[in-house]
């Protein structure tokens, strides 16, 4: 498979990780499912780790990566690699941005898992009753939250999948810095401009 086309295959996955991240966190806005006013929604959440991080700013990689293998190559003083080694080399420039997005995210997630969710601890008193995610290894813990219903479960399954998605976001956006690199040193194995076609 050509660089531009393993590229491809890295867009293809990231785009329905995205979409997943920014779903998660529109659903944390709303704690065990239930709607509350803004106060009482975990800080966290307004970080928009998974809509800004791992969400829109992963967009722009994905969309890069998707575009690599049909790439227009031609017309660089009259060599045919040398656009394809620019988008390549340029395409190193979008997975540092998808990189950064997703590290946001996994910092943000890591931060609120730590943190635990805001919840109700007393008649009507919202607090956080964790620390240092003493809640996480002690599920006796969660009787502490009294309400929303499920506040704990919600809180801890949707900012795990952000966590997870995020590392395998920044795990991806890696890979195709050594793919654009090596696509940008060692040029597209794929033909163009009319030339031979290579191996796919």
């Amino acid at each position: 498979m050509c660089s531009g086309g393993f590229a491809k295959c890295l867009g293809i996955t990231l785009i329905p990780l995205a979409i997943m991240c920014v779903l998660c966190n529109i659903l944390l806005f709303f704690p065990g499912g239930n709607v509350v006013d803004s106060e009482h929604i975990t800080d966290q959440v307004w970080y928009f780790g998974g809509i800004l991080g791992s969400g829109v700013l992963m967009i722009f990689p994905a969309l890069v990566f998707l575009g690599l293998k049909n790439n227009d190559c031609c017309g660089c003083c009259g060599n045919e690699s040398c656009g394809r080694r620019f988008a390549m080399l340029s395409s190193i420039l979008f997975a540092a941005v998808g990189v950064t997005g997703a590290g946001y995210s996994v910092i943000v997630s890591s931060l609120a898992l730590n943190k635990g969710p805001l919840c109700v601890t007393n008649g009507t008193t919202w607090g956080t009753p964790f620390s240092d995610g003493n809640y996480l290894s002690d599920s006796s813990l969660w009787k502490l939250c009294l309400a929303p219903e499920g506040i704990v479960s919600w809180h801890l399954s949707l900012f795990s999948v952000l966590l997870v998605a995020g590392l395998v976001q920044m795990a991806l956006c890696a890979v195709q810095v050594i793919n654009g690199l090596f696509g940008a040193i060692c040029g597209d194995c794929c033909g163009c401009c009319g030339g031979s076609d290579g191996a796919v």
